[in-house]
């Protein structure tokens, strides 16, 4: 039983067969996110204003699911990272590769709307709180990542190189999880994952949570539309050197 399960795993690890299973599960990904979004909107739309933020506490339906899915790509690509140095996993770098921007993208999203958040509710758009200054270095990292990929042109020195630093990266999430816990900060601590059980209305948390589901199903559809442009390019280039070479 062991055996096929590893097998399975390998013969998916193929980029040839990712590529196929991509084609199949784009649209479908694509349409029921798109659905999930439609359900998500009337249902933030139509959850009750708070009695002390107003209208202002659907700001979290944004900037909820940005902190969770800003650390999950990274927590993704240190899985990755480890993939690529100890596992040598045939798609473990092209994952990295992939969800560096698109985790990007999310946690930059997370500080955008808890700038606009804490304006109303802290009377400025930035302070140096210790959550909010380890998501600003979680996006830093993701751009030295990045930076990382579009500088070192040999694909396999600049998948170590990325995997390092994710790995040292790696050390801001639990900072990020547990800063409210550590120090004195203006961030509220926890109020959905919590071993008492979640401190928000059920009129609130049921919208947060579909709306971080229909966030979740557009960060798989981005990366594996991500990863599987990055296949093609590596084959394009692959098929340019082998040109090159042929034409020398």
């Amino acid at each position: 039983m062991k055996k096929e399960i590893a097998m399975a795993i390998v013969d998916f690890a193929s980029p040839s067969r990712f590529l196929k299973f991509a084609d199949r599960a784009i649209p479908w990904l694509g349409g029921v996110t798109v659905l999930a979004f439609a359900f998500a909107i009337n249902q933030a739309m139509i959850a009750p204003d708070d009695y002390q933020q107003g209208a202002t506490v659907k700001i979290m339906f944004l900037h909820v699911p940005g902190a969770w899915l800003g650390m999950l790509g990274w927590a993704l690509m240190t899985l990755a990272a480890l993939g690529t140095l100890v596992w040598r996993h045939p798609l473990a770098d092209v994952t990295a590769k992939a969800a560096a921007p698109v985790g990007a993208a999310f946690t930059l999203m997370c500080l955008v709307t808890g700038s606009l958040w804490g304006r109303p509710m802290w009377g400025a758009y930035w302070v140096w709180d210790a959550r909010l200054t380890s998501v600003l270095v979680l996006f830093l990292l993701y751009l030295g990542v990045i930076a990382l990929w579009r500088t070192v042109e040999d694909p396999s020195r600049a998948a170590r190189a990325a995997a390092i630093l994710t790995l040292v990266g790696a050390l801001d999430l639990p900072i990020i999880k547990f800063s409210v816990d550590w120090w004195n900060t203006l961030h509220q601590p926890a109020s959905v994952f919590r071993l008492g059980g979640p401190t928000i209305d059920r009129s609130i948390l049921i919208p947060l949570l579909v709306m971080a589901l229909a966030f979740t199903l557009l960060f798989v559809t981005l990366l594996v539309a991500a990863m599987r442009n990055e296949i093609l390019r590596r084959r394009v280039r692959t098929l340019r050197l082998m040109q090159a070479s042929a034409a020398s």
